[in-house]
């Protein structure tokens, strides 16, 4: 929320991304960004990985937005990536809302 807060609605994904980071850091989380996720497909290593924004304390996947309105195609993105990066809880982040609360969807495989 701080992030949020500080920064305002309509900047890039990246910056977001970068800056939540650094705040999880400094609340003592272990962050790790653009985690690659090796994808297999009928039992053959797909050769470009899945990128998952940031895995915090190796146990939430966060999907960093900044769109105008998040949609069910955004929910299933995230449950996908909760599948194949063997995870079981995500959280989806629309940064691009008035409130953030508003962009906010927890997700659980």
């Amino acid at each position: 929320m701080d992030v949020h807060r500080e920064l305002g609605p309509g900047l890039l994904e990246s910056i977001y991304e970068e800056c939540l980071c650094l705040a999880l850091q400094e609340a003592g989380h272990f962050v790790e960004r653009q985690r690659v996720v090796p994808v297999q497909f009928r039992g053959h290593r797909v050769s470009v990985g899945l990128r998952l924004d940031l895995v915090v304390d190796e146990a939430v996947v966060v999907e960093v937005k900044s769109i105008e309105q998040l949609m069910p195609i955004h929910e299933a993105q995230l449950l996908t990536y909760l599948r194949v990066g063997g995870f079981r809880v995500g959280l989806l982040m629309n940064f691009n809302v008035l409130r953030l609360a508003d962009g906010m969807r927890r997700l659980v495989r």
